[in-house]
């Protein structure tokens, strides 16, 4: 059928391609290790400045935000518990894969781009390294271990920023705004929002790869490899975000 020879569904059965083999290369033996660590530091590291002003700006304007509605039914005193679930179950995770994606993806995808329009690619495997194995295979590790470190990070900072934006039209004490924070959370709503942002980190990292490893067409090629890994992967993070809402409501977490 035509419909199956569209562009898209080409495009789809490339990056699965693509995955199996980073799968297959996972398994072979030498890691690169000291590559793997040098990754985390440039995609954990220097990605925390970013994801902790975001973090904290999403929680002191969601608290500024929702204060008037409340006051309106009478449920100022159940602000910090709505700002908390709010932030743990969604808000943080879903807008901290998209900063990466931004961030991450497109980096990944410039950088591996110009690696590939300037033959750098083909010289490792002239050499008799595997660049898929050096190049794929770490920076796709180092983004699914690094993007739900900096979810943590973002939700303990986010949460902050709502203790802040709590105070400034009222007084609620440290103590008391903790308290409520943390009474009304359970495990139901942390285990599913940091397991979902494994997949989050696994899809930024495996598109933004693909697009720089399989770049073509000189510079104007880099730039767009660097575009649509963006595009990609912030649609992947709201699928993969919805898979998992259904997921959990069908498991009962919610």
């Amino acid at each position: 059928m035509k419909i199956f020879n569209s562009p898209f569904f080409t495009e789809v059965g490339d990056i699965s391609r693509f995955t199996a083999r980073f799968f297959r290369e996972i398994l072979k033996p030498k890691q690169e290790f000291e590559e793997f660590i040098n990754q985390c530091y440039w995609i954990g590291y220097k990605s925390l400045t970013l994801v902790g002003i975001t973090g904290f700006i999403m929680g002191l304007v969601l608290t500024i935000q929702s204060r008037p509605t409340l006051v309106e039914f009478g449920a100022v005193s159940m602000l910090p518990s709505m700002v908390s679930v709010s932030l743990v179950r969604e808000i943080t995770p879903v807008i901290t894969a998209l900063i990466c994606a931004g961030k991450i993806g497109s980096g990944i995808g410039a950088e591996l781009g110009s690696m590939r329009v300037t033959e750098q690619i083909d010289a490792m495997e002239v050499s008799g390294t595997n660049p898929f194995k050096y190049l794929v295979v770490t920076r796709v590790m180092a983004s699914t271990l690094m993007v739900p470190l900096l979810t943590c990070l973002a939700i303990a900072i986010s949460m902050y920023g709502g203790y802040l934006g709590v105070n400034i039209r009222g007084n609620v004490s440290w103590t008391l705004y903790w308290s409520q924070s943390f009474n009304i959370l359970k495990f139901g709503d942390f285990i599913p929002s940091l397991i979902k942002t494994y997949f989050f980190g696994f899809a930024i990292g495996i598109i933004g790869c693909y697009k720089g490893y399989t770049s073509e067409k000189g510079t104007e090629g880099v730039g767009r490899s660097a575009t649509t890994a963006v595009i990609v992967a912030s649609l992947l993070v709201f699928i993969i975000d919805l898979i998992a809402v259904q997921i959990t409501d069908l498991l009962g977490l919610t």
